[in-house]
């Protein structure tokens, strides 16, 4: 069964945040991640939300769970810390 990081990030610094961005690639390349949405426009319907929602699909909940601890999304997560405020669950689906 599909499963899917859900991701709400609020960026503080931009410029930081790419180091981010740079190599983040790597690592959803590696585990097959297919990405459903991320930071389009969006509504927010109820409560308070950050800015970028991001939806990404993997192919079940385990592939999911390898690619958030793996070294590369890691060292990927290590550079936007202290740059943004996020929230990152995994859905299955």
């Amino acid at each position: 069964m599909a499963a899917y990081w859900v991701a709400h990030v609020q960026v503080l610094d931009a410029d930081k945040y790419s180091g981010y961005t740079a190599l983040a690639p790597a690592a959803f390349a590696k585990y097959g991640a297919k990405f459903l949405a991320r930071g389009g426009r969006s509504v927010v319907l109820e409560g308070d939300l950050p800015d970028r929602h991001v939806v990404i699909e993997f192919a079940d909940l385990e592939t999911a769970q390898a690619c958030y601890a793996s070294p590369e999304y890691q060292q990927a997560k290590a550079k936007r810390e202290g740059h943004c405020i996020a929230s990152v669950v995994i859905v299955e689906g």
